[in-house]
């Protein structure tokens, strides 16, 4: 089994702490990003996923702790780290009083671009970003998504290879959404690193490589996705009859099942692997007995959240999810 190193992470934390007042907003917290990929910080409102962005992106320094950004320390070496990283806060930060093409060379500017550079840059991103017909228009009559993606569009003018984007799509509807998503696949595809907080539970879902909970000052738990759900119980599967004779037969016959008598319709405790599946369905068989509807259960990034943070909507493992496609309607349970 092989271990990340230090040379390839892009941001590694240890013990990082920070505290307003006598409020303890982190309890040392350790984070290793590996370089390439979508990290996602979740956690419930107040919990510090913002805190931690401004650490490691240098706006406020820690109480505790150590933190390396890009190979550089971001207490010693801030100036490294503002060098390799972009960051897009949770609120758009561009000038809704110039256009979207003036908004980039302003950002190129910053950057000491030329002129002649700054304008190859700017229009590069324009395109990027799909911001070409709107480039000479004031930005305050852009939507929410192109706002979005002006925003990044600034933020990658410095060519960073490690991106800050704290909520990027917090009050976007559905389709700029799933437009953002794509964006930070790309941005991945070309090797920059993503640090990404949300407020999406199926968004770290879709994007993130790996993903940690925060709560109470503290990680709660890191993973994949897949390591997370298997942390929490509940995965079943449902057998729904319509013949109540063929319901009582199979009621009777498996066990560590639990029933419901007037939906006529059984959960069987499983993991949902393909094995356990396949008993199942070989059961049915030589029994004899016919299901007329059979639907999967396994706990996902919900289940997860309210079980590690101690939500009040804890998992509802007596209302299965289905294994049918995912809707575009996001489900919001963080900030």
């Amino acid at each position: 089994m092989t271990t990340t190193t230090s040379r390839s992470l892009a941001i590694a934390a240890k013990g990082l702490a920070k505290a307003y007042c006598d409020k303890t907003v982190l309890d040392g917290i350790d984070l290793a990003v590996p370089t390439g990929s979508v990290f996602a910080l979740l956690g419930p409102n107040g919990a510090g996923k913002t805190t931690v962005v401004k650490i490691l992106s240098t706006l406020i320094t820690a109480d505790g702790g150590q933190a390396q950004v890009a190979g550089h320390d971001v207490a010693t070496s801030p100036d490294g780290v503002r060098a390799a990283i972009g960051v897009t806060g949770q609120f758009s930060a561009v000038d809704g009083l110039i256009t979207g093409e003036e908004n980039m060379l302003l950002m190129a500017g910053l950057h000491h671009l030329s002129r002649g550079e700054g304008r190859r840059v700017a229009a590069e991103l324009l395109e990027r970003f799909d911001l070409v017909e709107a480039a000479k228009k004031p930005v305050s009559t852009y939507s929410g998504g192109m706002r979005r993606r002006l925003d990044i569009a600034m933020t990658l003018v410095g060519s960073p290879r490690i991106i800050f984007l704290d909520e990027p799509t917090t009050g976007l509807d559905p389709r700029s959404r799933h437009t953002m998503w794509g964006i930070i696949r790309e941005l991945v595809s070309d090797g920059v690193t993503v640090f990404l907080t949300t407020q999406y539970l199926e968004e770290a879902d879709e994007l993130a490589d790996r993903i940690a909970v925060l709560n109470d000052g503290r990680i709660a738990a890191a993973g994949s996705a897949g390591e997370l759900k298997r942390l929490i119980p509940g995965g079943h599967v449902r057998l729904r009859f319509t013949d109540p004779a063929a319901y009582q037969s199979a009621a009777v016959a498996l066990r560590e099942v639990t029933r419901d008598d007037e939906a006529l319709s059984l959960q069987i405790p499983s993991d949902g692997s393909q094995r356990e599946l396949r008993a199942v369905l070989d059961w049915l068989d030589s029994a004899g007995i016919e299901a007329d509807e059979l639907t999967v259960h396994t706990p996902d990034l919900d289940d997860v959240f309210f079980a590690l943070t101690g939500g009040t909507n804890q998992p509802k493992t007596n209302q299965p999810k289905t294994n049918q496609p995912k809707t575009n309607q996001p489900k919001e349970g963080v900030r």
